[in-house]
């Protein structure tokens, strides 16, 4: 009877266990090691590379705001446009004499897909021309801002890298000039856009 009770009793007990206690242990050469200080090694950023990319970038917004500035009928793009030739002209400047002291050569001019924008954008005039034009600038600064961050934290070269990091501040608040702007323009096309479907829904009716 005193058997029969403690049989019972173990039986219950164990019943109330969880069950990852009632697994095997796995023993410490089949435990998957834990991955420790992996993320402290990050791959370093091209120097020359990011040379080349900044310095054709910076051009292309140099270009662009020119038409910009000729062409947008928004005020807040005329003197966003006009800040943009002034400020990227001189971070241009001093990328290309940073460039030239360090012994670095590389081509610098407007990319294919930069002249490609331009050209799309000089065949626009009036409301759609300062539509595409704000997304473009957003998209540019998007890029940039990448760019100089990747440059800033993993460049090799400590005056390139120092170079980033000082235009990096001066990028981001190009950024979010820009962002409300084309985000606006953005906003008026989506309820446009509603209203066009709206207006063919009850023609339909």
């Amino acid at each position: 009877m005193i058997r029969s009770l403690a049989l019972a009793t173990i039986a219950a007990i164990s019943a109330t266990l969880p069950v990852r206690a009632q697994s095997p242990v796995q023993s410490p050469a089949r435990q998957v090691p834990r991955l420790v200080g992996t993320a402290r090694t990050q791959s370093a950023v091209p120097d020359a590379l990011f040379a080349a990319a900044a310095g054709s970038g910076g051009l292309a917004e140099v270009n662009v705001s020119k038409l910009g500035l000729e062409r947008a009928t928004d005020p807040e793009l005329k003197q966003f446009s006009q800040r943009m030739i002034d400020e990227h002209t001189m971070m241009n400047q001093e990328l290309v004499n940073l460039i030239a002291q360090e012994g670095i050569r590389v081509p610098l001019g407007i990319d294919a897909r930069a002249q490609f924008c331009a050209e799309s954008l000089s065949g626009l005039s009036g409301e759609e021309f300062d539509k595409c034009y704000a997304k473009a600038q957003l998209v540019m600064h998007m890029d940039a801002v990448a760019a100089f961050e990747a440059e800033a934290h993993r460049g090799q070269n400590p005056n390139i890298k120092a170079l980033a990091a000082k235009a990096l501040p001066v990028i981001k608040e190009h950024l979010k000039t820009i962002k409300p702007i084309a985000m606006r323009y953005e906003k008026e096309k989506s309820e446009d856009q509603s209203a066009v479907r709206a207006g063919h829904n009850e023609s339909n009716r």
